[in-house]
């Protein structure tokens, strides 16, 4: 992430909705991206999650964005090879220069269209301008009960990381 400066010339920011930022992505388990048991792989799972996060945190704020964090990841339910990764994510809110986004994964097996959900993530981006100085996003709209919920909920992960994140400075930084 960068140390840089926020930009005070930056215009004014549009407000946009949650439902602007959502997004979806799929993937086949094949097994280029199997472990020796047929599995998809643990990273490629996270890869993918950061995939789907960073688009709906590029449709939300149309900038480029650095990964700043992710919180834990857990891996409820494996994907065979031939299942169906299908990923949803969504912007849940936004600070000043950052922004949360909840990515949910579910896998689906193709041949009896089992549906499970297999891991759910909260990552927290950046946005940068074209010198890699950090920018004022746009601010977001909770529309729905479960938005507003999301968004609520988002400051308390937020206050949480930036504890964690004091805790964990070495000393002298």
């Amino acid at each position: 992430m960068s140390n840089h400066p926020i930009q005070a010339d930056e215009p004014a920011a549009k407000v946009r909705t949650v439902s602007e930022s959502r997004s979806e992505y799929s993937e086949l388990c094949l097994p280029s991206s199997a472990n020796l048991l047929g599995n998809m792989l643990g990273g490629h799972v996270m890869h993918l999650v950061d995939l789907c996060g960073a688009i709906a945190g590029v449709r939300h704020s149309r900038s480029s964005i650095v990964t700043a964090s992710v919180d834990q990841m857990t891996f409820l339910h494996p994907v065979h090879l031939g299942d169906l990764l299908m990923l949803k994510s969504q912007v849940n809110r936004v600070f000043r220069t950052s922004m949360e986004v909840g990515v949910k994964v579910w896998v689906e097996n193709l041949r009896t269209g089992e549906l499970r959900h297999t891991s759910s993530a909260y990552l927290t981006f950046v946005g940068l301008d074209k010198q890699g100085n950090r920018i004022v996003l746009p601010q977001i709209v909770a529309e729905t009960d479960e938005e507003q919920r999301r968004w609520r909920e988002a400051a308390e992960r937020r206050a949480y990381r930036l504890a964690f994140k004091d805790k964990a400075r070495l000393p002298g930084q």
